[in-house]
């Protein structure tokens, strides 16, 4: 803990060092992408009250509940925690224009119409990438984030509107709702390899996920959500069938985020722990008839992704010196993760007692987090862009004695994170 504490005020000066020197970060709070504005908001009381409950009933319930009014209670409470979280700064600025500014998703929604429905976007979707200051004779972009990621990110936006779901505030409901429901999905897991207590254990501390102040509202929360149940139902899988059902989750995974390539390193996970490698089969045709569907529709990942690298290059990251961000990314990560999830990954602590499973998932939690540090692609903004493995790191909370105290800790981040700054997501 006193390491991560010294990461995160050394980042916080240096990060201020290089801006004061001329050096564009593009970042309000350095490492985070974030202004100083203490604030409180409609959600404050709401937060409080969800931590306070699950603090000091979280531990008893999750310890003595039915598994099924178990669930059902972590999802509603990893819901209240960040639905509250995300009102702390009031509903139009902290949900309703999360996801409809000039560089987010909904903001791009009614050119699918322009383009003659989603057929057509989907034919084109790659044509529209580059932006005019890396390719001249480019007549219209996507904006940041529909650009920045695969085709199927933005085919989901366009879905929830097509359902009466497109407004920001349906909208950024949805997201939250489904990125609340990685505290279920990482229960159900642990739970399917064999280990339901350690799941209960784990169940309120992925409630109390700081990240949570992220989660809501950013696309990157729902990814998070998506493949924590496409690696739960491989866990769950018994047969061929469930095994395909997983792979079409995780394969769809691949056209939410390019990173989310790593995400394979889960159900990767899963399969050493279980030795199910019949499963590997039916699992993997699911991705390829996800892969296969969306190159029939005129998007190539691969295209996607080499044009992303060069707008990326050209974007706010060539001014972020990858020196500063291969260690302040990680500063950056520490908020999302709790002083919790930091010391449980701590030398000399009762992680070592976890069960091989557990091990493996978080282990799986650090080799994503490394790799995607070692790559330069994700230089600043990690507190929301490693989401999707961040919430498999919390596992490690299950191995903490006074779980209470270790609980309290992890809400008062998240507190005073969101009452003292502004973030952008």
């Amino acid at each position: 803990m006193p390491a991560a504490v010294l990461l995160v005020v050394a980042a916080a000066i240096v990060g201020r060092r290089l801006v004061a020197s001329g050096v564009e970060l593009f970042l309000g709070w350095p490492p985070l992408l974030a202004e100083w504005l203490p604030h409180v908001g409609p959600g404050t009381p709401a937060a409080v009250v969800v931590a306070v409950g699950t603090v000091v009933w979280g531990p008893e319930l999750a310890a003595r509940l039915r598994w099924g009014a178990l669930l059902a209670a972590g999802w509603a409470a990893a819901f209240a925690w960040t639905l509250s979280l995300a009102l702390v700064d009031g509903w139009q600025r902290g949900v309703v224009e999360r996801l409809t500014s000039g560089e987010e998703y909904l903001h791009d929604v009614p050119r699918v119409a322009q383009l003659g429905g989603i057929g057509p976007m989907l034919r084109v979707f790659s044509d529209h990438i580059l932006t005019t200051a890396v390719d001249p004779a480019q007549t219209w972009f996507w904006t940041t984030h529909v650009g920045g990621h695969p085709a199927g990110a933005f085919l989901l936006f366009t879905v929830l509107d097509r359902i009466g779901l497109g407004s920001g505030g349906a909208a950024g409901v949805v997201v939250m709702l489904v990125g609340s429901s990685a505290a279920v999905a990482v229960a159900v897991t642990l739970r399917a390899l064999g280990h339901e207590d350690l799941a209960r254990r784990v169940l309120p501390f992925s409630v109390l996920f700081p990240g949570a102040v992220w989660v809501g509202v950013s696309a990157d929360g729902l990814f998070a959500g998506w493949l924590a149940w496409g690696v739960a139902l491989l866990a769950l899988a018994r047969g061929p069938l469930r095994a395909f059902a997983a792979g079409l989750v995780l394969g769809y995974a691949l056209y939410l985020s390019y990173g989310l390539v790593l995400g394979a390193l889960f159900p990767l996970a899963v399969l050493l722990t279980t030795r199910r490698w019949t499963l590997l089969v039916p699992a993997l045709a699911g991705v390829l008839v996800i892969v296969a569907a969306f190159t029939a529709a005129g998007f190539w990942w691969f295209t996607g992704y080499e044009y992303v690298k060069v707008i990326y290059a050209a974007s706010a990251a060539a001014s972020r010196p990858y020196a500063y961000f291969l260690w302040a990314n990680l500063a950056a990560l520490a908020f999302a993760l709790g002083p919790a999830t930091i010391a449980a990954l701590g030398p000399g602590r009762e992680t070592s007692g976890l069960p091989r499973a557990a091990t493996w998932l978080v282990g799986a939690a650090g080799a994503a987090i490394l790799l995607a540090d070692l790559s330069g692609m994700s230089k600043a903004e990690v507190e929301r862009i490693w989401l999707p493995f961040a919430v498999w790191a919390v596992v490690a909370c299950g191995a903490l004695p006074r779980p209470r105290r270790w609980l309290v800790a992890q809400a008062a981040l998240a507190l005073v994170v969101n009452h003292l700054l502004l973030t952008v997501w």
